[in-house]
């Protein structure tokens, strides 16, 4: 399996738009890697997406994708869904009869029920699907799926809205938990991943002075978990790699900022990367 990060922000990418901050300037200057776009990764071998952002079409055409097997929905949150026009794209709008393209769109359970009811995400899905271009499928919490050599099992989170997704190919095991692990304990039936790719987390200190950025009452601290936090389940989850994703932008860290946490993390022994729009891991 090849991993592929299309979109490394998260709710806020990187540049904000109207910010003149100090990572906003340099990211416009720069492009990627300093930029981040909205949350999306693709998995190269079963061509499988996960989650669709706003920015899903142009990171498409920019990492040069041309088959997706099936996409899977983490959560409804709207960072991580409005996109979901892209399946508009199968539309053949000029043959006739139009010879459509169909992508497989897999639903976890309580996914499904919220598509339901939120953002007109059902409506908009159902539609497409009675167009011919996607095709609706939903998995109960049990359930586990086959595409090809490689098996995905979605798993269910503390925050019980959302899910993560355990990959299996040719012996190798890839977790990917697009965002939301406030609350998670990894269970032993996850442990020595190959590969685990997890949410930063919200900064509440400063990972170089220490310094407290968030007011202990901060609203955040009660629905978001925080770096230090993920910083535990990274090493809990004992995988031979992790890599952390869905980076705000108002955490206020550049790309060279984290280059240099990196080597921090990796001097105390954890081999954990940052996530860059366009990078590529093999697994």
């Amino acid at each position: 399996m090849r991993i592929e990060f299309l979109g490394s922000g998260g709710a806020i990418t990187t540049p904000r738009p109207g910010c003149d901050c100090r990572i906003c300037t340099e990211a416009r200057h720069k492009g990627v890697p300093y930029s981040r776009s909205g949350p999306a990764l693709f998995v190269h071998g079963p061509d499988l997406l996960f989650d669709t952002p706003e920015e899903i079409k142009d990171q498409l055409n920019r990492s040069g994708v041309r088959q997706i097997a099936g996409c899977f929905y983490s959560h409804w949150h709207p960072d991580h869904i409005m996109g979901r026009r892209v399946w508009e794209m199968n539309k053949d709008w000029r043959g006739w009869p139009p010879r459509n393209r169909r992508t497989d769109i897999y639903l976890p359970q309580q996914v499904a029920a919220d598509f339901r009811t939120r953002l007109g995400s059902w409506e908009h899905l159902s539609f497409l699907e009675g167009e011919g271009l996607v095709r609706l499928i939903e998995l109960r919490d049990e359930d586990s799926v086959s595409i090809g050599d490689t098996t995905v099992r979605p798993v269910r989170l503390a925050e019980d809205y959302v899910y993560a997704f355990l990959l299996s190919a040719n012996g190798r095991r890839l977790f990917i938990a697009p965002d939301e692990l406030l609350g998670w304990k990894p269970p032993t039936s996850l442990r020595a991943l190959d590969l685990a790719v997890i949410p930063m987390g919200v900064l509440e200190y400063d990972p170089f002075s220490g310094e407290r950025l968030l007011a202990e009452d901060h609203k955040l601290l009660k629905i978001e978990s925080t770096f230090r936090e993920n910083l535990q389940i990274a090493r809990s989850l004992e995988a031979k790699r992790v890599v952390m994703t869905h980076i705000e932008e108002p955490d206020g860290l550049s790309y060279d900022d984290l280059l240099v946490l990196e080597k921090r993390l990796g001097d105390e022994g954890l081999d954990l990367s940052f996530a860059y729009d366009t990078m590529f891991i093999d697994v």
